[in-house]
């Protein structure tokens, strides 16, 4: 293919006329912006992080940056990769690289000053285009028809690019439920497959990473049942999961929250699941608090609901209402209610029975849970006065007073 550009954005997308950006890509000439950045300003998608390639060596690109007042951090060094820094936000500026060597996981990479040779190494053609301050745009390996089809490809060949890094896989789908709509090829789906085997070999914090994004899109449920029906679920879930868990929250309107999405995933123990992934403490109690316990339900009145959320906090009941329910109007009303309750808060404490008289020791734990039981059973109404007052009657009654 020509090393012109593929075709010219007139005007130019309006993040390349960020200042901060204008004035790294200014201090480094020949450089452009690569990647996500350029593939999501050609999908009409807002651009977040933006990344820089350039022929510059980082010896080069620090020397520039500092000429400019530019702050350089050698952020990658080894890799090439050189942080700029202005205003606050930061670019990552890499200089063009080629593979050397792979292990499935990790490159050696040789510096080069061709654009073409850099864009090889990348993963997908819609990953693969790169763009000038002005909105040129070059693409060698297809990326623009690709992402106006709604197709994924690998660049080159797809058992080769699935040998140099296994993650591959697992970001095939990641990209699949933001940008795919149409399936792969029976090419692509065979050589996904054919790597199933060597999945376990990834690390499990990698796979959660790569999961957890999965589920983080706005519609994840077409790359779910691809990843089912490849056997791709399958292996970085060996707990048991079923796509079909997912595609109901998403068509009652649940919020695209990944670890809520994970427990509704999961089919078995979400505590095993949550631990052999080392999720973080917060999102394994959230996911295995949210498989657990009674679920709230349209019919109950206030002081069922009030039962509830004494003993669990609010935003476990939305879970395990999302994960019981669906999204219609008797359960829009129920989550509504559930957010304007206050959670009520049990009055007394064992300094209320020492006040009241009563001797240090098990039996005062003992009353508390009775009257605790008692106020549970009113609904969680009585006041602080009221549950003092059957303390003492409790007390009163059992030492016969």
């Amino acid at each position: 293919m020509s090393d012109a550009p593929a075709l010219h954005l007139d005007p130019p997308p309006g993040f390349l006329r960020a200042p901060a950006l204008a004035a790294v890509l200014d201090a480094l000439p020949g450089s452009r912006v690569v990647g996500g950045a350029v593939r999501d300003a050609l999908a009409g998608q807002p651009v977040a992080d933006v990344d820089i390639a350039t022929p510059l060596s980082p010896e080069a690109v620090s020397a520039a940056l500092a000429a400019a007042g530019i702050k350089a951090v050698p952020t990658g060094i080894a890799h090439g990769t050189i942080t700029a820094v202005r205003d606050g936000q930061g670019f990552e500026v890499t200089t063009l690289r080629r593979d050397v060597e792979t292990d499935g996981r990790h490159a050696v990479v040789a510096f080069t000053d061709d654009w073409r040779a850099d864009a090889a190494r990348r993963d997908f053609t819609i990953n693969a285009m790169s763009m000038t301050r002005d909105g040129a745009v070059w693409d060698f390996f297809g990326g623009i028809a690709d992402l106006r089809a709604g197709r994924l490809n690998f660049v080159g060949d797809p058992v080769a690019r699935i040998a140099e890094d296994r993650l591959r896989v697992l970001r095939y789908f990641r990209f699949y439920a933001r940008y795919a709509t149409t399936p792969p090829d029976p090419a692509l789906a065979a050589a996904l497959r054919a790597a199933v085997p060597d999945l376990h070999r990834l690390s499990v914090e990698r796979v959660w990473n790569e999961l957890s994004r999965i589920l983080a899109a706005p519609d994840p449920r077409a790359s779910l049942a691809l990843m089912r029906d490849l056997g791709v679920l399958a292996a970085v879930l060996p707990e048991g999961a079923d796509p079909a868990g997912v595609e109901r929250l998403v068509a009652a309107g649940a919020p695209p929250d990944p670890l809520l999405r994970f427990a509704a995933l999961l089919e078995g123990d979400p505590l095993a699941a949550a631990t052999r992934l080392k999720l973080a403490t917060a999102e394994r109690d959230r996911v295995t608090a949210a498989r657990a316990g009674p679920s709230p339900r349209p019919e109950m009145d206030d002081d069922a609901l009030r039962r509830l959320l004494a003993d669990t906090p609010t935003a476990t009941l939305l879970d395990r209402s999302w994960l019981a329910g669906d999204g219609s109007a008797p359960w829009r009303a129920l989550r509504d209610r559930l957010r304007a309750m206050p959670r009520p808060v049990f009055p007394l404490s064992g300094r209320d029975a020492v006040a009241a008289g009563l001797p240090p020791g098990p039996r005062v734990g003992a009353l508390l849970r009775e009257v605790r039981a008692w106020w549970l059973a009113g609904g969680c109404r009585a006041d602080a006065a009221a549950c003092r007052a059957e303390l003492r009657r409790r007390a009163d009654t059992s030492t016969g007073a």
